[in-house]
């Protein structure tokens, strides 16, 4: 069967000629790339890359195919998905789909048979940019003039367009083979076990899980949520979850956080950390091209080890605007941006980092149990 053409124009005037996958159609978006060489099941069903259209490094996806277990959310968000090559054959006993049919089935437009290397050569050099991925318009300027127009992702508040519709109560533990990293023996969660709110501003459902299987109660709420409706539910702690986009806009958030300091342990991840820097008067920035993907190294302070971290953010906090109460506790090696803090006074602490690692390494997992230590 032959595949239509598809194209990707950037913001700078550069056009890339590929064969679609997945849907047909036309979607703009910030161009990012990932490192990972697996895990794009759980990138491409991922709510923090709302907005973004993804690369994948790896020369060759798609491989073993996808399932219904593995999913980080109830569909894909991002906006487009570009690969080296699209693997023609599914080799994996857990499989229940292919590739290309996932896309399809998901209204997503796919671009393989583009030099990927040379579009992370320029992305690295000159940064993330806005970019059109189309098979409907092929005409080189109209796609570079709607490239420039695309609205990127700052001032945008796109945890709104992520977030849950209603509270929940989360009761799914970790799969059996992600819980074989851990203590597949630990017992469930029950009525006196303690009780956790998790602001859902784009969760990955994998840390759901991971906050369930280490014994707690979980009740979702949107990122929406105000302070008195988090303190109605009695919680013994919150969880701030990660999510998509520039976190500046997304003040709510901030004032419910900050209202929450000091009467429950707090614990954020990836967006719930800049919310809970922002919340104490610190800043964020645009980062250049970003940290997306399962291979970032991270020193803790605390211990002076090194963790090798998931992470998918393109915003970090501006070290130079932290206040006294805030403490830097983690580090990237690579760029020296601040990956945690903690803060001095309350009970509360963040990473940047993503330590439910689905798929990726399990060096960060203790934070949990800190956490978990917390409620007691």
């Amino acid at each position: 069967m032959m595949r239509p053409t598809a194209k990707l124009a950037l913001e700078d005037g550069t056009v890339l000629t590929g064969t679609a996958f997945g849907a047909e159609g036309e979607v703009d978006g910030e161009v990012c790339f990932n490192t990972s060489m697996t895990g794009y099941q759980e990138i491409l069903t991922d709510p923090s890359y709302r907005g973004q259209i993804v690369a994948m490094t790896y020369p060759e996806i798609g491989n073993y195919g996808v399932n219904s277990e593995d999913v980080e959310s109830r569909r894909p968000f991002l906006a487009g998905f570009v690969v080296r090559e699209l693997s023609r054959r599914t080799s994996n006993f857990r499989a229940e789909e292919n590739l290309d049919d996932y896309l399809a089935r998901h209204n997503l437009v796919g671009l393989e048979g583009i030099d990927t290397r040379a579009l992370v050569r320029k992305l690295r050099t000159h940064g993330a940019m806005r970019g059109v991925l189309s098979t409907v318009d092929l005409d080189d300027a109209r796609l570079v003039a709607k490239a420039k127009a695309s609205p990127g992702l700052v001032g945008r508040d796109l945890v709104r367009e992520v977030i849950p519709d209603a509270p929940a109560t989360w009761n799914t533990p970790l799969s059996p083979w992600a819980r074989l990293q851990n203590d597949p023996n630990r017992p469930l969660p029950g009525p006196k076990s303690p009780h956790v709110v998790a602001l859902d501003f784009g969760m990955k459902w994998n840390i759901a899980r991971h906050l369930f299987d280490m014994g707690c109660r979980v009740t979702v709420l949107p990122g929406t949520a105000d302070a008195q409706a988090v303190l109605d539910l009695k919680p013994d702690g919150v969880f701030l979850s990660n999510g998509p986009g520039d976190p500046e806009p997304v003040v709510y958030a901030q004032q419910t956080i900050a209202q929450l300091l000091g009467k429950l342990p707090i614990f954020g991840i990836c967006l719930g950390h800049q919310l809970l820097a922002l919340a104490c008067g610190a800043k964020t920035f645009k980062m250049k091209f970003g940290h997306h993907g399962a291979n970032q190294p991270v020193m803790d302070h605390a211990t002076g080890k090194v963790e090798i971290t998931t992470q998918n953010h393109g915003f970090a906090v501006d070290p130079t605007t932290l206040p006294a109460d805030l403490e830097v506790t983690h580090v990237n090696l690579n760029d020296g941006t601040v990956e945690g803090l903690a803060h001095r006074r309350h009970a509360a602490f963040c990473v940047q980092y993503h330590p439910e690692a689905s798929a990726g390494p399990h060096d960060s997992s203790y934070l949990f149990a800190r956490f978990r230590a917390m409620l007691a």
